[in-house]
């Protein structure tokens, strides 16, 4: 039996980090890291609620008074990161610059072009979360109705164009793809 070819493995590799990397974000990640660039030019980062999709895009509902829209409006280049401790049994035994003594976190970084929703979007995106957090017995946020989402709440999605996934691998190994070319890698 032959060794795989070095391209086959690295998509073998992938598809296993990338079972890891959604498992992660939907079991363990909770809150992320989302940046978005304000009137000055400069990144603004804030931890926030965002639901990754089968796609690798991103669903966010938020309420409407957050000066993020417009800056989505103005600029909708993004970043949404998720981050959480090294996963059991990974090494780090060659540092490529300093050895810190530490091990790799597992991060999930996307990064896409924000786009606003209709409220027909926001409201079963909203439905869809709200209705998976009250069967998990999170049901302190208030239930709104459809007419709440529409005057209250803003959907917004996530277009991914690049996808970086740390700590999935072996050792220190990291993956960046671009979601609409995956088989390309």
């Amino acid at each position: 039996m032959s060794e795989p070819d070095p391209t086959d493995r690295l998509e073998i590799q992938l598809r296993d980090a990338a079972v890891l990397a959604r498992r992660f974000v939907d079991d363990e990640a909770g809150f992320a890291q989302l940046t978005t660039v304000d009137l000055h030019g400069y990144p603004v980062t804030r931890t926030m609620t965002a639901f990754l999709l089968e796609d690798w895009s991103i669903a966010t509902v938020q309420r409407r008074g957050h000066r993020r829209l417009s800056q989505w409006r103005r600029r909708p280049q993004t970043e949404v990161m998720w981050v959480g401790s090294p996963r059991a049994g990974v090494t780090n035994d060659r540092p490529h610059v300093f050895d810190i003594g530490r091990l790799p976190p597992r991060v999930v970084a996307i990064r896409g072009d924000a786009e606003l929703m209709e409220s027909a979007w926001t409201d079963a995106i909203y439905r869809r979360a709200a209705t998976k957090q009250r069967a998990a017995g999170n049901d302190r946020a208030p239930l709104r109705t459809p007419d709440e989402v529409a005057a209250e709440l803003a959907g917004v999605l996530i277009r991914p164009v690049r996808v970086r996934l740390e700590g999935f691998g072996d050792g220190a190994q990291s993956f960046t793809f671009n979601p609409e070319r995956q088989g390309d890698t």
